[in-house]
């Protein structure tokens, strides 16, 4: 296996890292006005992601990073050619960071309502137009001989791209309603429980009909290899499990399932690009593939090194935060997020 293939893989498990970790701090965020029915109810929502959603993203940045330092070209050409859509991506990431410190600078029900919608506006707004991004990578985009993105803002905007970013939506929100189930006590447990059960349905549906838009729609299933099925096969199942477990009452088996199709779904999306990172529907020769759009072969043995060391590090630490924070929280133990 060489460096090329090291770090494709790398940033795989990056971006699965990170839509299992902030996918349901995304989730929770998306709740927060459904399933809080006063200002302390919303806090004891916020307080159950407060102390990790910043560290969560830090998996996005490192994504971000190592995709510019391994793989320059895919870097360049993706921030151009969706530079619109990330630029409201990054937009909503802001003003949903910024409402999580602001909300409690003033106590009038105002103030503190109007940064609730901004987490909610922020939480709906980046699954979505992630999932939007994923299915435009992996169905094409115009890329010519150049490596340049020749498309607008409305190529991006297709019927594929926009189921995928709703399915995207629903199955995160499904995630933190689950979260929520293991993380607070009281009337919210059972709030939260039961917005997971209205919200499972509607996830399987459309990653079903997501499943059999991509069969269509891109050539991933072909590219799988020996039994294509399984990986795909294997996401359905553990979201239908997920439902079962939640009607059980067995939340931490359902949150498993749920982070576990997740993880599924990305690897079949990076599994049927390989060797490609982005496909060019003008001329399958102009795809960028992890070859042409690599750094050298010197930087990429640097990159590995430090990552050997680094990665353990953070998550050792990560681990030990969530270790910390591992109570329940209950209208009794808010704190001022």
């Amino acid at each position: 296996m060489d460096l090329n293939t090291v770090w494709f893989i790398l940033i795989a498990v990056l971006f699965i890292g990170y839509f299992f970790l902030e996918g349901f701090d995304y989730g929770v965020g998306v709740l927060l006005l459904f399933l809080g029915k006063d200002d302390k109810d919303r806090r004891v929502i916020i307080n159950t992601i407060g102390p990790h959603w910043d560290g969560n993203e830090v998996w996005l940045i490192t994504a971000g990073g190592a995709m510019f330092a391994a793989f320059p070209n895919w870097y360049a050409t993706l921030f151009s050619g969706f530079y619109l859509a990330l630029f409201l991506m990054l937009l909503a990431l802001i003003v949903r960071g910024v409402a999580f410190e602001f909300r409690s600078k003033d106590r009038h029900p105002d103030w503190r309502s109007l940064w609730d919608w901004m987490i909610f506006v922020g939480s709906l707004v980046t699954p979505l137009l992630w999932g939007v991004a994923i299915a435009n990578i992996v169905r094409g985009v115009p890329i010519d001989a150049d490596m340049n993105y020749v498309g607008g803002f409305l190529t991006l905007l297709n019927p594929y791209a926009l189921l995928g970013g709703l399915a995207a939506l629903a199955v995160l929100t499904l995630h933190g309603a689950i979260f929520l189930t293991l993380k607070t006590k009281g009337d919210m447990v059972e709030r939260a429980r039961s917005a997971a059960r209205r919200l499972w349905l509607p996830a399987v549906i459309l990653s079903v009909l997501f499943a059999v838009a991509t069969y269509f729609a891109t050539d991933i299933f072909t590219r799988l290899g020996i039994n294509p099925g399984i990986v795909p096969v294997g996401a359905v199942a553990t979201l239908l499990a997920a439902g079962w477990l939640i009607r059980s009452r067995r939340e931490g088996w359902a949150f498993a399932m749920t982070g576990l199709a997740i993880a599924l779904t990305i690897i079949t999306l990076f599994m049927g690009l390989y060797p490609r990172v982005m496909v060019s529907s003008l001329n399958p020769a102009w795809s960028l593939t992890i070859y042409n759009a690599a750094s050298s072969q010197y930087t990429l043995t640097i990159m590995t090194i430090v990552a050997l060391v680094l990665v353990p590090v953070v998550l050792i630490y990560q681990g030990w935060s969530y270790w910390v924070f591992r109570e329940r929280i209950g209208r009794e133990s808010t704190l001022e997020y």
